[in-house]
């Protein structure tokens, strides 16, 4: 990314670009800058996108080899082609000497680095790759959002937002957005405006919901539960996610009687660390056994809603109702 950064800020550009990752965010911020700094006047003759499979890759060879009109470079856009996954034996040939004016894009979400594509752009340009951002990197980037618009805040709640946000660049932007205008005239946002403005995501809820369910709040694990259903979400997506839940408390659990640590867990689940403290201290509740005996009535719950022997809301109900009971069955 740093390669990227100092191409746009020099103006010294590589004939090709290959922008992929599982950071969204970042991939349409730097995709826009580029396009902008190749692109400057928003030249829409010199300029072309295209989009999607199915691409006709003659053609766009065709359009490629085609002089700029009264400017001195082209530039051609290429997002979510599949080119870097799937043969293009044809474009990754043409690569190997592209003209002087010629300035590809290719922005994807997923690549094989093995593909003869990737070998092009690598050969004649520049790849960067956008991966999900650690924890850290997103709670300054965050915190350095709000400092400029003369907001505070503490790491604690800074880490109760990011369990409402997720690791999402994009879905955070928009949370920080809502919380700058929630507080304006004020200069410390608190966890009190954090849970008055943010969106929990669905995966929350249901955390919620298990740590009432481990906590023996019936009553609340039932509300969210309902919660949940007012939002139309499937009761088959929430007992998924809850079967996913009660994985991770197991893995903690198991991780835990180990000697792992917080980072470890957290590398192991796929999560931040701070979010793993809190899955780990709710496994506490459980047994390894009670935990390994919810993941097989949770298959059979679903089983048992496949095979028309129980109505899919009553199925989910049931488990909330068995584990959040004083004494579990």
């Amino acid at each position: 990314m740093k390669g990227l950064q100092e191409d746009i800020k020099t103006g010294n550009f590589k004939k090709t670009y290959l922008l992929y990752g599982e950071e969204a965010y970042l991939r349409q911020q730097y995709k826009e800058k580029l396009v902008k700094a190749l692109n400057p006047e928003g030249d829409t003759m010199n300029f072309t996108k295209y989009e999607g499979k199915g691409i006709e890759v003659r053609a766009m060879i065709d359009l490629c080899e085609t002089m700029p009109f009264f400017a001195e470079s082209r530039v051609i856009l290429v997002e979510n082609s599949g080119f870097f996954k799937n043969k293009c034996d044809e474009l990754a040939d043409y690569m190997k000497e592209l003209p002087d004016y010629l300035h590809l894009i290719f922005v994807e979400e997923e690549v094989d680095r093995r593909s003869r594509m990737y070998k092009a752009v690598k050969a004649s340009g520049r790849i960067s790759e956008f991966a999900k951002q650690d924890e850290k990197t997103l709670m300054r980037w965050a915190a350095g959002i709000l400092a400029r618009e003369g907001r505070k805040i503490t790491t604690r709640d800074m880490e109760l937002f990011l369990t409402k946000t997720g690791t999402d660049m994009g879905n955070i932007r928009m949370e920080l957005e809502k919380l700058i205008a929630y507080t304006m005239g004020r200069g410390v946002v608190t966890a009190e405006d954090i849970e008055e403005v943010c969106t929990a995501r669905t995966v929350n809820k249901i955390f919620d919901m298990v740590r009432a369910v481990t906590e023996k709040n019936q009553k609340k694990a039932l509300e969210l539960y309902y919660d949940l259903l007012t939002l139309k979400e499937p009761p088959m997506r929430i007992l998924f996610l809850l079967s996913k839940q009660y994985r991770q408390l197991f893995l903690a659990k198991q991780m835990t009687g180990e000697g792992a640590s917080r980072n470890e867990i957290a590398s192991r689940l796929g999560v931040p660390s701070f979010v793993a403290g809190n899955i780990a201290a709710c496994a506490r509740a459980y047994t390894a056994e009670e935990l390994q005996q919810a993941e097989a009535d949770f298959v059979e719950a679903e089983e048992a809603v496949k095979t028309g022997r129980l109505q899919d809301v009553l199925s989910v109900e049931l488990l909330i109702v068995k584990y959040s009971s004083a004494e579990r069955a």
